[in-house]
Order: structure tokens, then C-alpha cells, then sequence
């Protein structure tokens, strides 16, 4: 069904009419004191007839009017407030960022029981921190119960703790140390990255720790090429 057409039912629905939503949405801008939030008899029209699409105030004022959620109301025109997060990282491949609600096509491990304390990120493809162990574009899984920085018990760089940070502006993945108030994010040291440093935990804040992750085992082909990118999966140490 159309959109348009989904939008006449909610209002069938509701069992009102075009002259009523109008009443009812001018009552809206009235309290308001915003014509924005006023729908014309000959905007619904257009609306329903599929010729305009609702601006951000008609979504409200139907929304009241009709008494559904804005969710549900986007719903009506396909669109699914629940995938912003899955469209961040599309938007914005070169950032690293975490996936809250967590990655369906992430699991980058063996199969858990548990996976209540477990989120996923990815890796930004202008984030070398970790390159080449964790090149950009690669996916990690985080414990968030291993939040508290190690002391120096790791024997090599497989070994050492690897954590994911949040920060004022965004996130980031990497070795850690602390200095006095200092955060220092420590990259790899093959890795053109230099060393960051953060007051703490003011300015950054340890997400947890990285227990394992999917990465290219070459650098990626330019964007002409047809090179595919083969993966290894490696697991940290606990």
C-alpha cells in the first residue's frame, strides 16, 4: 500500500474528517502560537493524494490529532527511526563508532551464552590506531564489565589490553595508559598514529575491553579496484 493510501486509513481510522483535522490542527497552532503547525484542508489533500510529503510540524500535528507515536507515524512512509544507528556508519564510514543497541551481522567470536555485557564497534576506515593488527574498517566485540585499565601483566602485544573509548567528539580503540588525570591512547607501533592524550575521565571514558575482532588481513583496494579483501578472525587474550 502507499504511503498516501496508509495515511487516508489513519485517518479513516480515527473516524475523522479533512474539515476536522483542519479545526483540530489550527486548535494545535493556536496553543502553539505557530502557523507551521496548521494543516490545511487542501495540505492534507496533498498529502493524502501522495502529490507532498509531510514537513516536521504536520507530523506533529497529526501525530496529536490522529493519537499514534511518531514512530508509528513514520512507519506509515517506510521509515524506521530504529536504523539511524545502522545508517551512522554508512554516513560515516572514516569515524569510529560504537553500536549501542548492538550489530546483528556483528558476532566476530565464538558463540556466547551470555551476551548481555557485550557490545560491538567498528573501526573507522581513517582510524589506524591499532594498524595493522586492527586496521580500519574492522568490527571489534567489548566487554563492558572489563571497563578497569590492567596493570602491566600482558608479556607482548597480543596480550595487552586493547580498550574502546568514548570521547567528547567520538570514539576511539587502542592501548591504554594513565598518567597522573592523563588518558593516553597508545597506538600500535607500527601504527602512523602518535599518541593521544585525554583528561580523565573528564574527556574520556573506557567503554571496555576488546576481546576480539574481525579485520582485513590486507589493506583494503582503492575504490576502482575489484581486489577483494580476505579476513582473519583473532582472538584476545582474557
Amino acid at each position: 500500500m502507499r504511503a498516501s493510501n496508509k495515511l487516508k486509513a489513519l485517518r479513516n481510522k480515527c473516524n475523522v474528517t479533512v474539515r476536522e483535522v483542519e479545526k483540530a490542527s489550527r486548535r494545535i497552532a493556536d496553543a502553539k502560537g505557530d502557523t507551521n503547525y496548521f494543516v490545511s484542508n487542501s495540505w492534507l489533500a496533498q498529502l493524502e493524494n501522495g502529490v507532498s510529503a509531510p514537513n516536521i510540524w504536520t507530523v506533529f500535528s497529526l501525530c496529536a490529532i490522529y493519537r499514534v507515536s511518531i514512530r508509528d507515524f513514520l512507519l506509515v512512509y517506510n521509515l524506521d527511526i530504529n536504523e539511524t544507528e545502522k545508517y551512522a556508519f554508512i554516513a560515516n564510514p572514516h569515524l569510529t563508532l560504537l553500536h549501542p543497541n548492538g550489530h546483528d551481522n556483528a558476532a566476530v567470536g565464538p558463540p556466547a551464552s551470555d551476551k548481555r555485557h557485550t557490545l560491538y564497534g567498528q573501526i573507522g576506515l581513517s582510524d589506524y590506531t591499532m594498524y595493522p593488527m586492527i586496521r580500519p574498517g574492522s568490527v571489534v566485540e567489548i566487554d563492558t564489565r572489563q571497563y578497569k585499565l590492567q596493570g602491566n601483566s600482558w608479556h607482548n602485544e597480543f596480550e595487552r589490553p586493547i580498550y574502546f573509548i568514548e570521547l567528547r567528539d567520538g570514539y576511539s580503540c587502542g592501548w591504554c595508559e594513565v598518567q597522573g588525570n592523563q588518558l593516553l591512547i597508545v597506538p600500535h607501533h607500527s601504527s602512523p598514529a602518535s599518541i593521544r592524550r585525554f583528561n580523565y575521565p573528564r574527556d574520556a571514558e573506557i567503554v571496555g575491553r576488546v576481546i576480539s575482532y574481525k579485520t582485513p588481513c590486507i589493506d583494503s583496494a582503492p575504490e576502482s579496484g575489484n581486489t577483494q579483501t580476505s579476513l582473519t578472525f583473532k582472538k584476545a587474550s582474557k
